[in-house]
């Protein structure tokens, strides 16, 4: 249980730190931070397996580049370089304008993100947990499952301000009566974390593999589309949809 022990380790730091107050701003701190570590995951996988790919993050800004050496950068030094480098750079993030621009993704995230943190030692400690966890790793990316729950039992209580988090296990049953079909869009228009559309791509993904599925031409993925006002969740759906793949 990994995911689920690097998770509190990682909360049990952020309470020592002036500048984080409640479970909001840990979520939310904890998004992004997650966020960088599963993209830069997936770059360094795609830069393998996929001729001419590059990365949506300037090299500087890449995870590995930054947060991968657990000696790296710490104290003022880290603090400064996420306040005064790292955010302004992602923030503003340049779209190429083609279809699928990763860059969008990234741009997305940190529109709403903030770095709450003060401590640029308690920084580094949180850094080398996340990079305990390996999002190339086919079991480790299925526990990540563990962490996205453990994030929304902690924001049960958000339902006092008008939100509502289904429950995995109820998303599992409306998809297996929807039972969306290969190469179907799918619309939330209140998507939350995209947990209906994960699990229901999910789904379609299974159903792809089944013989009867396909036929010539046929899609073997499909189409999720959703909206989210609330910052929190949005960055969470971004997070949880990149891990599924």
């Amino acid at each position: 249980m990994i995911v689920r022990t690097t998770v509190k380790s990682i909360q049990d730091i952020m309470r020592q730190d002036v500048g984080v107050d409640g479970d909001a701003q840990r979520i939310s701190q904890l998004c992004w931070m997650f966020f960088l570590k599963i993209i830069d995951d997936q770059d360094q996988e795609l830069e393998l397996t996929k001729d001419g790919y590059h990365s949506p993050i300037p090299e500087k800004l890449q995870w590995r580049n930054w947060a991968g050496d657990p000696e790296g950068i710490t104290g003022q030094a880290m603090l400064d370089f996420i306040n005064d480098d790292l955010f302004p750079a992602l923030k503003g993030l340049q779209l190429t304008g083609k279809p699928g621009d990763r860059r969008r993704v990234v741009r997305d995230i940190f529109e709403d993100a903030y770095n709450y943190m003060k401590s640029g030692h308690l920084i580094r400690q949180v850094v080398n947990k996340i990079n305990e966890v390996d999002f190339n790793n086919l079991d480790e990316r299925r526990h990540f499952g563990e962490f996205y729950e453990q994030l929304l039992n902690d924001l049960q209580s958000a339902g006092n301000a008008g939100e509502y988090y289904t429950p995995r296990a109820v998303t599992a049953f409306m998809v297996d009566r929807i039972d969306p079909k290969p190469g179907e869009t799918l619309f939330d228009p209140a998507c939350g974390t995209g947990g209906f559309l994960t699990c229901a791509l999910r789904h379609m993904e299974k159903e792809s593999l089944r013989p009867h599925a396909r036929t010539a031409g046929d899609d073997a993925g499909g189409t999720a589309r959703g909206g989210e006002e609330a910052a929190s969740p949005h960055a969470m759906r971004h997070q949880h949809a990149a891990t599924w793949r």
